[in-house]
């Protein structure tokens, strides 16, 4: 166990895990990453775990203009002259003992992989997981009023087989690499099932993505077989979608760029159903990591 950044709060009886990554950053667009993570930890009611200790994982100090230096700084928060909150980042394991379940949302690293990804493995052997997920999303062409398309990555050919048949598209990508690969080609090595689940959400829209949140939090719910509320999530997905679709109307060039994602998503998922799944899927992919 890497004894020096990983720091255990309690262990419960979890046989047979699997574990759930969400990391802000890289592939966190419209907060899918975090948000399906969030959610679940909300609505299951996980309790804290561990938690990594952040240092040596992050730059604080960046060189450029000061929006950018800003983006690798820890929140402050300074009241009528006194320093009440100073957070860096975080990286929290949280469990959900009954269904064998165990979270994990954080920030991806930009320095010390080797011994970040040491944590999370330590976390593994102690625990008894036997696979995880990583959650993501990257900009694309799915239209906000349409279901978002979901590409995947995985560590071995038995796994990649199961999310194939599950209708999941594989990605074919090169390019610079997220954490989650990186721990995606480790899992072999310590005896663990990882696949990358990447939703791919709509590029004109920023901000929280409560469609994509939904989208994924069901493929899990599918994937581990047990029954988790989704009407929090639906509500706020409605809605979501009524307020861009408003004001997208309000855009004619956008607007028309919309209707045209619509008529080709439509389009592919026809031809989807109408030509063998394992072919279209070996033309097809997503480029993302």
């Amino acid at each position: 166990m890497s004894q020096r950044k990983l720091h255990l709060h309690s262990e419960p009886e979890i046989h047979d895990a699997t574990l759930l990554i969400g990391l802000s950053g890289w592939m966190n667009g419209g907060d899918v990453s975090t948000g399906t993570i969030e959610y679940l930890s909300e609505t299951l009611q996980a309790e804290e775990l561990a938690h990594i200790d952040p240092e040596g994982f992050y730059i604080y100090s960046f060189p450029g203009s000061m929006e950018v230096t800003a983006m690798f700084r820890p929140h402050a928060r300074i009241a009528d002259g006194l320093v009440r909150e100073y957070t860096p980042p975080e990286n929290v394991f949280s469990s959900i003992p009954e269904k064998n379940l165990i979270l994990f949302e954080g920030k991806e690293p930009n320095m010390g992989w080797e011994e970040y990804a040491d944590c999370v493995f330590s976390m593994c052997k102690v625990f008894d997981i036997q696979r995880i997920f990583f959650i993501g999303s990257v900009a694309g062409a799915t239209p906000h009023t349409r279901e978002p398309r979901v590409a995947f990555s995985a560590s071995t050919g038995p796994l990649r087989n199961k999310l194939k048949d599950m209708g999941l598209r594989p990605t074919s990508y090169e390019g610079p690499a997220s954490i989650s690969t990186y721990l995606t080609s480790r899992a072999p090595r310590e005896h663990i099932a990882q696949a990358n689940l990447v939703a791919e959400i709509p590029a004109y829209v920023q901000g929280y993505n409560p469609r994509s949140v939904e989208t994924m939090v069901k493929l899990i719910a599918r994937l581990l077989d047990f029954h988790i509320s989704l009407d929090a999530l639906r509500s706020a997905a409605s809605l979501y979608e009524k307020k861009i679709s408003e004001l997208v109307a309000e855009e004619t060039d956008l607007a028309e760029k919309v209707s045209k994602l619509e008529r080709d998503y439509d389009t592919e998922e026809f031809d989807r159903e109408m030509t063998d799944l394992d072919d279209w899927s070996g033309e097809q992919g997503l480029k993302v990591d």
